[in-house]
């Protein structure tokens, strides 16, 4: 592989950013510096940190930035579920955004697995 861009999970989790900005969008104006900027905030932090990881010459640093994409994706999980419980976000989008983070997080633990 010669670049981030062909990791199939830096590919799903650009995608799961533009989810949660069309998501999101319609979130209460008062949530604008909280729950929207904290949820948008974490869900970038997935794939840019699989990009950052990948730069680097090492498989340790890699597993590394890996490790903290994977907690960017449990803070994304746990604001989504505030959301709902908000009801900032209808259960069916929740299910499709949630849905879309478990294959992340399951896709990102098995190329961690596969670093070791």
């Amino acid at each position: 592989m010669k670049t981030y861009e062909e990791l199939i999970v830096w590919q799903k989790a650009i995608n799961l950013v533009s989810m949660i900005y069309n998501n999101t969008k319609d979130f209460p104006k008062e949530e604008i510096y909280g729950l929207t900027n904290q949820i948008r905030r974490a869900s970038v932090s997935i794939p840019s940190n699989i990009a950052e990881g990948f730069s680097r010459n090492s498989k340790n640093d890699f597993k590394r930035f890996l490790k903290i994409s994977i907690a960017s994706l449990f803070e994304v999980q746990t604001q989504l579920e505030i959301s709902k419980n908000l009801q900032f976000i209808s259960e069916a989008n929740y299910k499709i955004i949630f849905d879309a983070t478990r294959e992340i997080e399951a896709m990102l633990a098995s190329l961690i697995r596969k670093l070791k």
